[in-house]
């Protein structure tokens, strides 16, 4: 009976092991890589319609808010919901790129409103 026990703790520890995630360093920078673009190109976008509607101000970056927090859902559902697999925490997907994609929503909100509001 003490071999049974033993042999159960030793197929426990190896699907112990067998449930760890493992990420592929590759896969990883790929997956960056890809929200990265996604949040710099939503961005620019973004701040072209910003200065286009000509949002000034608190608009313009609550405009911003809620374009990143729409970005992050998308970029959710396209993982189907399951982050884990894909990525190694959850801030990597809420959070990465929003200071660099915040630079270049400025730019383009105020390249844009002087384009159509002041010239």
């Amino acid at each position: 009976m003490v071999h049974s026990e033993s042999g159960s703790e030793e197929k426990k520890s190896s699907n112990a092991v067998n449930d760890l995630l493992t990420f592929n360093a590759e896969n990883m920078q790929n997956n960056m890589k890809i929200i990265y673009y996604s949040r710099t190109f939503l961005s620019i976008i973004g701040g072209v319609v910003a200065g286009i509607l000509g949002f000034t101000g608190l608009k313009g970056f609550v405009f911003y808010l809620l374009l990143m927090a729409v970005t992050s859902v998308g970029l959710v559902a396209k993982a189907k919901f399951s982050t884990q697999t894909y990525f190694d925490s959850w801030n990597r997907v809420l959070l990465d790129g929003f200071l660099g994609g915040l630079m270049s929503f400025v730019l383009f909100w105020t390249f844009a409103y002087d384009i159509v509001h002041i010239f």
